[in-house]
């Protein structure tokens, strides 16, 4: 959702800064905007400038925090099997923090393995890009992807590598994404 909604933090909230990926403490009392609510994080516009919360600190907003149940879809068949589509729409639940658009539809998610893992569960392996090399926003984004397909069922872990090759570009974006953009 795109949004421009003011908010009162009601206590001190961690957050990141954008683009740079540092860690920031945002404090109780301070005003914030809202400009995207998105995958169950909040990109909100601060006097220091942008900035993501959590969907864990989605209460210092004055918002309701979601429950496991409602961050984690089912991706796992009755056999224990993880489902590939599955993976990759809950990589669909990671957004881009200035682009109110998912990372796969921004085009920077180039391969998704699926192979046995020690365990019972599965490993997956995901590479992806990021739309600048420079941005600080990488680690915080390849976290994000990798926390959420380890909360799928079947899955044991999860490796997001960040990859540089080949460069990304706009062509890469899906019409999806092209559409939500308004470039097509």
């Amino acid at each position: 959702m795109h949004e421009n909604t003011e908010r009162t933090l009601t206590r001190d909230c961690p957050a990141v800064q954008i683009p740079a990926g540092n860690t920031i403490v945002l404090h109780a009392g301070d005003t914030v905007f809202i400009t995207q609510s998105l995958g169950g994080s909040y990109t909100v516009a601060t006097e220091m400038g942008l900035a993501r919360i959590s969907a864990q600190n989605a209460d210092a907003l004055g918002l309701e925090v979601p429950s496991p149940a409602e961050a984690s879809p089912a991706g796992a068949h009755a056999d224990g099997a993880v489902d590939e589509k599955r993976i990759w729409d809950q990589l669909k639940t990671c957004y881009d923090p200035e682009i109110p658009v998912n990372i796969v539809d921004l085009g920077l998610v180039y391969d998704c393995l699926i192979a046995p893992g020690n365990g019972r569960g599965a490993m997956v392996t995901v590479k992806m890009t990021l739309t600048a090399p420079g941005c600080g926003m990488g680690p915080v984004l390849a976290q994000e992807a990798k926390a959420k397909i380890e909360a799928l069922p079947g899955v044991d872990e999860a490796n997001v590598e960040l990859v540089w090759d080949p460069p990304w570009n706009q062509a890469m974006i899906s019409e999806t994404g092209k559409m939500q953009l308004g470039i097509i």
